[in-house]
């Protein structure tokens, strides 16, 4: 009896370790209104918490478990592809009067957003969310045609409680990324052929030199070649999460 009960004991706490591991990373900054929380999903997936404002960026129902994640005050929507897109699942994690900020191909399957195109910017209670051009220069498809044309993506800054927060969604380094100022958080992108490479990514960032950069939707990436070119650069910290 005395083993069966370790056996059993001894599961369990696999099963502990197991739900741990799996548990999304959540990283914690105080702001001038109040404790900021950015959950790490997975791929382009974040959830973050803006004292008690529940901001959800591109929800995809394989990214995360949204049963158990709070519902969204907002949902911001980089693009239209299936790995960033999914109408299901914002129906799904909207609260009532929930705001949804998309781009005008996403409006066209998912009526009743707010539609922003690059350049413009719009208030939800006390966040102001602008869209920024997200596109490619270099990586295109065998047709010649970029993964991602310019005016069509969005990447957006949310400016919160005195910190500003880059979200690029999916792009590669661009001119346009030289006239952001005062980043304290960014998320850029690094995969091929999509994306950026990390030299790519550490050209972006020496752009607007962010006080944290998040590299994230990086695939197969090797993240240390990231790491290995920014410590020239330690005025911006990379932090590695669990994004691929």
């Amino acid at each position: 009896m005395q083993k069966k009960s370790s056996f059993l004991f001894f599961v369990l706490m696999l099963c502990v370790a197991s739900i741990a591991c799996a548990a999304p990373q959540t990283d914690h900054f105080q702001t001038d209104a109040g404790e900021l929380k950015i959950t790490f999903l997975k791929h382009a997936s974040l959830m973050l918490d803006f004292h008690g404002t529940i901001i959800h960026v591109d929800p995809i129902a394989k990214m995360a478990d949204y049963s158990t994640l709070p519902k969204a005050d907002l949902i911001l929507i980089t693009h239209e592809h299936y790995d960033h897109f999914e109408p299901e699942t914002i129906m799904q994690i909207s609260k009532q009067g929930a705001k949804v900020i998309l781009t005008k191909t996403c409006a066209e399957r998912f009526p009743g957003g707010v539609v922003l195109s690059n350049g413009e910017e719009t208030k939800v209670a006390d966040i102001t969310v602008s869209a920024v051009p997200a596109y490619n220069l270099i990586h295109k498809r065998d047709t010649g045609e970029p993964y991602h044309a310019k005016g069509v993506g969005n990447g957006y800054l949310l400016d919160m409680g005195g910190k500003r927060i880059y979200i690029a969604g999916d792009t590669e380094n661009i001119p346009e990324m030289k006239g952001l100022v005062d980043i304290d958080i960014a998320f850029l992108p690094m995969n091929l052929p999509y994306t950026m490479t990390p030299e790519m990514v550490a050209d972006a960032a020496l752009c607007f030199r962010p006080k944290v950069l998040y590299p994230y939707h990086f695939g197969d990436t090797d993240t240390a070649e990231l790491t290995t070119i920014m410590k020239a650069f330690p005025s911006t910290e990379v932090r590695l999460r669990n994004m691929p």
